[in-house]
Parts: structure tokens; C-alpha cells; sequence
């Protein structure tokens, strides 16, 4: 069976998508000896998890070390999810790791996400590794990941996301994060203001607790920033690459826990500088060169996109901003779009291929119904697939416009299938933007 193959078993496997208990994966993953024999960092949050392993990684690269990350989901290739060494893993290497799943499993029925995370953390194993970089999906507590006992735990941005499955409130949020933590060992907080059932729960376990604004600290200019914390500074860095107005509380928590692995894991100064001036994650606020300027953006719930809308208000003046939407049904979309409704002149909403998703007449009429405030004459359109509208967006546009493509990692990946799009103004559906 071909990756592709055992991506469609595991998608008619179980009868629900998310099935929030641990028992079944941690039967599995008992019966295949999962296990890694170097420091694994876990990262947990609502926002900043995929920033924060990217740093990770890239740091940890430049210090020499042989990385092995877990990250998700993909924009276009299921293989992006495992990186070894810097670089996506091919997909034949996979296929083995899936049949071993399937066999250890027996009658124990798997959700998507279950059964491929335990493949790929399988296919990692097999890797000589010195660090293991795993991301959470959904919560922490009962998430699959969570079947391995990190060495330190990370945790980023808490705000309301999958409340049906983790409370209604930032505090329950927390608790369901929280569980990603073991006892004794170090916990990295880089929320600047932590729901308290983080550190209750990090007392209860006698954790080596590390918050944003305790242990560590970080300050800049318009030019560079420093970081410190318990035993270690670095002053005078350059800014991350990833942009963004909370890279910088995302690299202090990966700083934070260097410092906290330093005596299996140091790192140099040089590497820190390298890995976070050279870090690359597409879809993250990512800026695309040419004109009109196009941004790419996975921001998916009102936290991430509230972050979106001050880093867009920092771009500088465009004469109109054209937006092409696409999210899950059961987001809090009346508070997306509130967040970014006055910053957009044209709308493009867009269908999805996956029946979770709001379809693009659902998003028009959200977008209609919430009377939102909006610029004067903002007009709205329908499209059935994210590449469509961009199409659509860019003949719309002059070159001095703005083109910005958020939401759903389906919605940014549709625009990346065929390569990262070089768009020109006014394009038309006879010749759309091209592409390199």
C-alpha cells in the first residue's frame, strides 16, 4: 500500500474524527515499543505551537544536533508532518510504519490522527535522533502525543478554541494543556498571562515551572531584542525571521527551554542566532514577494487572527485589501471575522474539500448577517476552491493592493498546491497568477 493508500485506511477506520480518550493509543503504542532514547520536548497551546517547534528545530539544527520533528498538520504533502534532520521525511519511508501500526493494533479501532501519529512517532524511533520535537494536536491532556512523557514540556498562547472538547473558559483550557506535564520535570510557559491552572497543576507534580515575566524575560527595540533568564542571556539578536507580533514570546519560550535541557542539551550563542534568523514556517504570516503584496496566513480563531490583524495594520498603507477566507464549520467564525472585518475592502470566500469545513456561502452569509464594521463599500464573492479565489483576488487587484489568504490550513495549502504562487495584477481566470 502506497502512503496515499494508508491515508484513505485510516480515514474510514473509525466511526468519529476526534475521540478524546488515550487508552486505545497507549495500547498501541505499548505493543510497538515506542519510545525515544534522547530529550523530547512536547508543545502544547492554542496558538504558537507550529513557531515555536519550527525554532526548536532550526536552533537545534545549528547547534549540530540531529532533529526529528512532529508537526501538523500539512499544508500540501502528508510527509511535511515528519522532519528529520531538517527536511520532510519521503513518503515510502512512512508506508512501513503504517503497516506496523495496523498490525499491533488488531481489533482497536484508530482515529486519523491517532493511528498517523503513532506512525510517524514510530518512523522517528527509527532514527538515530539527539532531540525529538513533537506538537500536540487537539488539548494535551488526551491527545495522542501525550502517550510519551517529555523531558519538557512547552506551552504557548491559552484562548478559547474546541471548547466542545476543552472547556468554556481559559482556565478549563489550561487544566487540558496542563496535561502534557510530568512530574518532576521541566515546564515552559510562554503565555504572558497563564490561566492559574497552569501553575496548580505544575505544583501538584513538583514541575520545574519557567513562566514568561518570572524565570525569563525578554525586551527590544526597533533594531534587536535580548532575552534572560535564570542563568543565561543573549543580547543584541536579530529578530526571528517569522514575522509576527508574537514570534518574540514564542522564541522566549524556546529559549526557555534550552536553558532548561542545557546540561543534555547546550546550545551556543551562535546557534540561538543562526536558528532564529534563518527559521522558515510557510503559512505563518508569510510574506510573498511581488506586488500586490500576498500574505499567507493560517490563523484560524479569534486569538490567532486579532495577532493577524495588528501584524497587517503594521505592513504600512494599501490603497484596499483583498481576502480570500476559507475555515471549519464549527469555528467562532462572528469572531474572526469581527477581528478582521474593518481591514478588508474585498472578500473572497471559498469552499473547502473536507466536510468539516463552513462552505463559501455559509461564510458570505456569517459575514453578511454579523454587520460588522467594515470599510465603505466592501464588497463579498463566492468561490469553490481556494486557488479559484485567488485568481479571482488578483484580477481584482492593482499592484499596489494587498492580498491576504487566511484561515484553514486548507485554505492556505489550496493556494500552495502547484508551488508558492507569484501573482500579478489583474490577472484574469484566462491567466492566472503564475507560479515558481
Amino acid at each position: 500500500m502506497t502512503l496515499d493508500d494508508w491515508l484513505a485506511h485510516c480515514e474510514r477506520l473509525h466511526p468519529k474524527t476526534i475521540d478524546m480518550t488515550l487508552d486505545r493509543v497507549r495500547a498501541v503504542k505499548e505493543k510497538l515499543n515506542i519510545a525515544f532514547d534522547c530529550p523530547t520536548v512536547v508543545v502544547a497551546g492554542t496558538n504558537g505551537k507550529g513557531s515555536t517547534c519550527a525554532m526548536l528545530e532550526s536552533i537545534a539544527l545549528h547547534a549540530g544536533y540531529r532533529v526529528g520533528l512532529y508537526i501538523k498538520p500539512h499544508l500540501v504533502h502528508f510527509q511535511e508532518r515528519c522532519r528529520v534532520g531538517g527536511a520532510p521525511v519521503a513518503a515510502e519511508s512512512l508506508e512501513p510504519h503504517f503497516e506496523a501500526v495496523e498490525a499491533a493494533r488488531g481489533d482497536i479501532t484508530l482515529t486519523y490522527f491517532e493511528f498517523t501519529t503513532l506512525a510517524i512517532m514510530r518512523r522517528l524511533q527509527h532514527e538515530p535522533l539527539d532531540l525529538v520535537i513533537l506538537e500536540v494536536g487537539l488539548g494535551g491532556r488526551l491527545d495522542a502525543v501525550n502517550v510519551i512523557d517529555a523531558d519538557c514540556a512547552v506551552i504557548t498562547s491559552i484562548d478559547l478554541d474546541h471548547t466542545e472538547f476543552l472547556g468554556p473558559d481559559r482556565e478549563s483550557v489550561g487544566r487540558e494543556k496542563a496535561g502534557i506535564m510530568r512530574a518532576g520535570r521541566p515546564v515552559v510557559v510562554s503565555d504572558p498571562v497563564p490561566p492559574a491552572s497552569l501553575a496548580a497543576r505544575a505544583a501538584e507534580l513538583g514541575c520545574d515551572l519557567r513562566q514568561l515575566g518570572k524565570d525569563f524575560t525578554f525586551s527590544g527595540d526597533r533594531t534587536q531584542w535580548q532575552w534572560a533568564g535564570r542563568s543565561k542571556r543573549y543580547s543584541g539578536m536579530s529578530y526571528p525571521a517569522l514575522r509576527g507580533v508574537n514570534q518574540l514570546l514564542n522564541a522566549s519560550g524556546v529559549l526557555a527551554a534550552f536553558e532548561a535541557l542545557a546540561d543534555r542539551l547546550p546550545i551556543s550563542a551562535q546557534a540561538v542566532r543562526t536558528g532564529l534568523a534563518l527559521v522558515e514556517l510557510p503559512g505563518r504570516f508569510q510574506v510573498l514577494a511581488g506586488q500586490p503584496a500576498v500574505v499567507l496566513d493560517v490563523a484560524h480563531n479569534p486569538h490567532a487572527v486579532a495577532a493577524l490583524a495588528q501584524n497587517l495594520d503594521q505592513m504600512g498603507f494599501f490603497p484596499r485589501t483583498h481576502a480570500v477566507f476559507g475555515a471549519m464549520a464549527d469555528k467562532d467564525l462572528a469572531g474572526i471575522l469581527a477581528r478582521i472585518a474593518p481591514l478588508v475592502d474585498v472578500w473572497h470566500f471559498t469552499d473547502l474539500p473536507i466536510p468539516r469545513a463552513a462552505t463559501a456561502e455559509q461564510l458570505e452569509t456569517a459575514f453578511l448577517a454579523a454587520g460588522l464594521k467594515t470599510p465603505a463599500g466592501v464588497t463579498t464573492r463566492t468561490h469553490a476552491n481556494p486557488l479559484d479565489a485567488l485568481h479571482a483576488a488578483a484580477a481584482g487587484a492593482t499592484t499596489a493592493d494587498r492580498i491576504l489568504v487566511f484561515g484553514s490550513f486548507y485554505t492556505v495549502g489550496g493556494v500552495l498546491q502547484q508551488g508558492i504562487p507569484r501573482v500579478t495584477a489583474g490577472a484574469t481566470a484566462s491567466q492566472p497568477p503564475t507560479l515558481h
